[in-house]
């Protein structure tokens, strides 16, 4: 008994310590961090429209309000320096005849409000610029031109914000496992993706990256070492027809990194599956990449996807997504190699071999028989 929760336990840290070390995760996101960077920080200002992009929005819009209000102080605080040196001010006593530079600004306060007002241009007419100094002229001017700025600075992010196609890609969607059986007569690594919404992805082309650590010959440990892996369906791997569930699949052939791998051995790898999915959305014209990873728990060898697909009695075709990630359990080779061997060992029996080892002999026949 005690054995065999140790044997859970240790399991059970083995499947934790894989999902950390994942590099993608299911949605996408890539879990790795940068140390000891020798550039400063700094240099992300110069790339600045990027850098507000990539922000979450509890940080844009904090920036946001803080360049609001932080511009609409200021300039606030200018109105009441402009007052004050005008002697526009209460305090000052200012005589009946005296015009000022704006009209009812009695404080810091009241500047502020008219700050507010010049630079998202409500105007309540109470307040306003008088042609009394050229200083209050230009500063009107230029908090204008300042507030133009801002607001289309501000109103851009947040489109761009709303509209990046990182967020088409939340609406494509893979199978939760990867499965590996025969198709076609070739044994595969399969896959299923689908289109959640009914517009397309233009010139979408599929492909994958095996990572896994190796060492080369000269002794060096590779982590993170990048094997191309190809995915195609029938008919091809770029342009896909992306209105329906696709299954794509990779054939393990000679070639492939997972030739030499077996269903009893497969556990026991270590390596992560990253699929990319790339495209051009039909709405907005701007590229789209889609990812999802696969560690070898996530491999089921030896089944298939259910259908999903079938036709309405209207004549419909209609997708069920309920068995999108369902599999079902069916006869496969348990490693490529038996599968190529088992055909090759078929190809030879049909054809005829001379057995280098048999020597053919010549027998006299000599006979009893006397005349």
């Amino acid at each position: 008994m005690f054995s065999y929760l140790w044997e859970r336990f240790t399991s059970h840290l083995r499947e934790r310590s894989r999902r950390r070390a994942r590099l993608v995760s299911k949605d996408g996101r890539c879990n790795i961090e940068f140390g000891n960077v020798e550039r400063s920080r700094f240099v992300f200002l110069i790339d600045i429209w990027t850098t507000i992009l990539d922000l979450r929005w509890r940080y844009k819009m904090t920036i946001f309000i803080s360049a609001f209000l932080g511009s609409w102080f200021l300039f606030g605080l200018l109105w009441y320096v402009v007052a004050y040196i005008h002697k526009d001010l209460p305090e000052f006593n200012p005589s009946i005849n005296h015009t000022p530079c704006v009209e009812n600004i009695n404080g810091l306060t009241s500047a502020f409000l008219f700050s507010l007002e010049t630079q998202v241009t409500i105007g309540y007419g109470f307040r306003c610029v008088t042609e009394q100094c050229a200083t209050a002229i230009f500063l009107l001017i230029f908090q204008s031109i300042l507030g133009v700025i801002i607001n289309s600075f501000m109103c851009g992010a947040i489109l761009a914000k709303i509209s990046r196609s990182k967020n088409r890609a939340k609406t494509i969607t893979f199978s939760k496992n990867a499965v590996i059986s025969k198709r076609g007569g070739k044994l595969c690594l399969l896959i299923r993706v689908a289109n959640l919404r009914k517009s397309l992805l233009i010139g979408s082309h599929i492909y994958g990256k095996l990572l896994r650590t190796t060492i080369t010959p000269e002794g060096e440990t590779i982590i993170l070492d990048q094997v191309n892996i190809e995915f195609v369906v029938d008919a091809g791997n770029e342009n896909l027809f992306f209105i329906s569930p696709l299954t794509i699949y990779h054939i393990i052939d000679k070639n492939s990194p997972f030739f030499h791998m077996a269903a009893e051995t497969l556990l026991q790898q270590d390596f992560e599956l990253v699929v990319f999915l790339d495209g051009t959305v039909e709405a907005t014209s701007a590229t789209c990449q889609v990812r999802t990873s696969y560690i070898p728990e996530e491999v089921l060898w030896g089944y298939r996807f259910a259908p999903i697909v079938s036709k309405t009695k209207e004549g419909k075709y209609r997708v069920d997504f309920q068995n999108f990630s369902k599999t079902v359990a069916v006869e496969t080779p348990h490693c490529a190699f038996c599968l190529y061997n088992e055909k090759e060992a078929k190809a030879k029996e049909k054809k005829g071999y001379d057995n280098p080892g048999f020597v053919l002999s010549e027998v006299n026949e000599t006979s009893d028989t006397k005349m």
